[in-house]
């Protein structure tokens, strides 16, 4: 059987370069080598697109980057191309691709950009489609949604931060008379909890807000719940698996990017410490707003589960971390999916999806 080519872009411009770098190592390391050959392109801070040919260890530290050999290589969005585009100053070559893993975090990977672009060029790819990973990342929309179909969440205001900063009493005071404090502050698009504070008072709202506004131009304000973090992988087209739930005990006040990533007393509890009545809600809640928001491939859930039995849903990531601490592949591996497994599962999802909109 002749192998199938795959590509898998990792880096980006995002603040989470350093994340997708190790999410990377990970998958590449998974995908089954008799089955598939594996093509590496990597996206600099600065946007250049690169081929890489190197060792896996060098695309996790970042040294990747300064390797003598790699090449200018892009997508054409030609859907007669169907693959990437390859030059150097001996001129450029076409490598045909039959599957890209856009192992992207946060903007420009999860917002519905790289996949507009693999959508132009008629290439299958792991993952949410257009609208369903726009409509994740983006926070506001999420909460909007979620709230029309009746499922729990926090409190929530919103606001434009152009319009926040030539009134700012007037947005501080709506908030003040909605919310209580503490409250939670977010730019609307941002992944990994990037540029998100908590904010105990009016004084600590406004440098919140100033926060907030460094990644985006719309603040979300949520209300504090007090509660377990858990999250439920989700992974399927159609007809969704949702995995044994997981509970996160953060090192720091919440799990921001430092406890996620950088800090290791955050701790992880497989299975939920949670009775299975609760946990069964949660699997069931995951799988339901995954087929709200139109989801394909995979996605981690997120939720708050109160002392008194209320879970609320918090958000949605559709390409979830697979770093050696990330609660995506834990939970799958912890349901009996893990490894080569689960990453030729997502694979086969991608073209899957593909086929049925042909």
């Amino acid at each position: 059987m002749q192998k199938k080519s795959i590509a898998v872009i990792f880096g980006g411009k995002s603040s989470e370069h350093e994340v997708s770098r190790i999410s990377a190592s990970y998958v590449i390391s998974k995908i089954p080598a008799d089955r598939y050959d594996v093509i590496t392109i990597g996206i600099t801070k600065d946007g250049r697109w690169l081929m890489y040919n190197g060792d896996i260890e060098k695309i996790a530290n970042g040294s990747w980057e300064y390797e003598p050999g790699n090449k200018t290589a892009f997508i054409s969005p030609d859907p007669s191309v169907k693959g990437i585009i390859v030059t150097d100053d001996s001129g450029c070559e076409v490598i045909k691709l039959d599957c890209v893993f856009p192992v992207l975090h946060g903007k420009n990977g999860e917002d519905g950009t790289i996949q507009g672009l693999l959508e132009l060029a008629g290439i299958p790819y792991v993952g949410c489609g257009v609208l369903a990973s726009a409509d994740c990342m983006d926070k506001i929309v999420t909460n909007i949604m979620f709230g029309y179909a009746g499922i729990e969440q926090a409190e929530f205001t919103w606001f434009y931060s152009s319009d926040y900063f030539k009134n700012p009493d007037k947005y501080i005071s709506e908030v003040e008379k909605k919310l209580e404090y503490p409250v939670f502050v977010k730019p609307a698009n941002a992944g990994s909890s990037v540029g998100v504070s908590k904010a105990a008072n009016r004084e600590e709202l406004r440098t919140a807000v100033i926060k907030a506004a460094n990644e985006d131009g719309r603040i979300l304000i949520e209300e504090n719940i007090i509660g377990k973090e858990v999250e439920c992988a989700v992974l399927g087209n159609d007809e969704p698996f949702a995995s044994v739930p997981g509970q996160i005990a953060p090192a720091a006040e919440f799990y921001d990017y430092d406890a996620k990533y950088n800090n290791s007393e955050s701790k992880l509890f497989i299975p939920a410490q949670i009775s299975e009545e609760l946990a069964e809600k949660v699997r069931q809640t995951a799988v339901r707003a995954y087929r709200i928001l139109g989801c394909t491939g995979l996605s981690r859930v997120d939720f708050f589960v109160t002392d008194d039995g209320k879970v609320l849903l918090n958000e949605i990531n559709t390409l979830p971390g697979f770093t050696s601490i990330s609660m995506y592949p834990k939970l799958m591996a912890a349901s009996g999916i893990e490894g080569s497994d689960l990453i030729e599962r997502l694979i086969e999802f991608a073209f899957e999806r593909t086929e049925k909109n042909v």
